[in-house]
């Protein structure tokens, strides 16, 4: 079976100008691979009518499906309709329902129906309208050569409606697109190169229909099987197999599959070890804490979190001797193994982590360089240190000691599940 190809266009100059996100063509990429179709370019061009002839001759030459968001507005600046009018060598003329449509949906909102607003219901005659039940301006749907253009709102809900109600399923029965199945692997604390050297056997292996993706993150990389045919069930089946093959190894990196989050993965832990956590940071400025609690229910195992940012509050809040910070300092080993063994100690809790750095950019010196991290944990078996030597970004340096310390929880549930 032939791949689908797709292509996506975004038209607009307030997209171009960085005035709006296009989180269109993220969320319609996701919903066509589910079907299996394939998305190939993502292509954005302003309210200018030459870039976007240009835009639709070049998709058409390289995708089977162009789906079209944007400038469909019933203002002289939304040319979307009269380019693909143009392209399509098609005139345009009063469509009946269209027209009703819009009359309803104006009447329902209690606004008067203005000859500008009834131009929204003059299409091209040789498209196949779609109707818009969230909004003024219905898509159009065109063929030609066996190829298929879709244009819709730039509005994401009114695109979304339409594309779950309507384009998918023409979509599907126009290409008879092939099943796909995905399955991901979530891994953390190893890096892509390794874990890529670490399964190359198992990678080379793989059936010619199942194909693997990597996916890195801040210290995680999810794994992703695709995989084709013509039957749900018996893919499902081969993906699992090959994951039983892959999981020996990599087994001490794999924290969960498909979405689940890695705060997800240890809260679970903590449920069934029926322990409770704490947290005591300093570099990281509660973001360990917001993690944690963003998962739905941390309030079973999750007592709570201090946030020490100073010195002094160090040692008035948390207890952290005054003779370790003046010999060692607040970034050192010896005061994230007082903070994480208090916290724990105060909050009454299992299990206490802390931490403590340099975030940046400034605030560094030769002998501890901005992005020096240390990171502890605390428990009943005693208190384990991780030193990182991360980079000069802030927030990404906050973000990677938050899944380092997170990493460091996950791996002491496991050894002790």
């Amino acid at each position: 079976m032939n791949d689908v190809l797709a292509e996506l266009i975004t038209i607009g100059d307030e997209i171009l100008y960085g005035q709006i996100v296009d989180t269109n063509t993220q969320w319609m990429s996701e919903k066509l691979d589910e079907i299996g179709i394939k998305t190939i370019r993502k292509t954005t061009v302003g309210d200018n009518e030459d870039q976007i002839m240009q835009a639709f001759r070049e998709a058409e030459s390289r995708a089977n499906i162009v789906l079209i968001t944007g400038g469909l507005g019933p203002t002289n600046d939304d040319i979307t309709k009269p380019c693909l009018a143009n392209f399509f060598n098609s005139p345009i003329s009063l469509h009946q329902q269209a027209y009703s449509e819009l009359k309803e949906l104006f009447e329902t909102r209690g606004f008067q129906l203005t000859e500008t607003n009834k131009r929204q219901a003059e299409l091209p005659d040789k498209c196949t309208m779609i109707s818009n039940r969230h909004g003024s301006a219905p898509g159009m749907w065109f063929e030609r050569n066996n190829k298929v253009f879709v244009s819709m709102p730039g509005v994401p809900h009114e695109m979304k409606a339409m594309m779950k109600e309507n384009v998918l399923e023409k979509l599907q029965n126009f290409y008879h697109t092939p099943t796909i199945f995905h399955k991901m692997i979530q891994t953390v604390g190893i890096g892509e190169s390794w874990l890529s050297d670490t399964i190359k056997d198992w990678e080379g292996n793989l059936p010619s229909n199942i194909s693997l993706a990597y996916l890195p993150g801040l210290m995680q990389v999810k794994l992703r099987l695709t995989a084709m045919g013509s039957d749900i069930i018996a893919l499902e089946e081969q993906v699992n197999q090959q994951v039983d093959n892959l999981i020996p190894l990599i087994e001490k990196h794999v924290f969960g599959y498909d979405n689940e989050t890695l705060e997800e993965a240890i809260g679970k832990l903590l449920i069934k070890q029926e322990k409770t956590l704490s947290t005591a940071e300093s570099c990281t400025g509660g973001h360990i804490a917001h993690t944690i609690t963003s998962v739905p229910g941390s309030s079973a195992y999750y007592n709570g979190s201090l946030i020490p940012y100073q010195n002094d509050m160090k040692m008035d809040l948390l207890d952290v001797k005054k003779e370790t910070l003046e010999m060692h300092g607040a970034v050192s080993e010896a005061t994230v193994i007082e903070m994480a063994q208090n916290i724990r100690r105060k909050f009454r809790t299992d299990i206490g982590v802390a931490s403590s750095g340099i975030a940046g950019p400034g605030g560094g010196t030769k002998e501890k360089p901005v992005g020096l991290v240390w990171i502890a944990y605390s428990d009943g078996n005693g208190t384990i240190t991780k030193k990182l030597q991360l980079g000069h970004q802030r927030l990404i340096n906050i973000k990677r000691t938050t899944t380092a310390v997170l990493y460091l929880i996950w791996q002491s549930l496991v050894q002790n599940n």
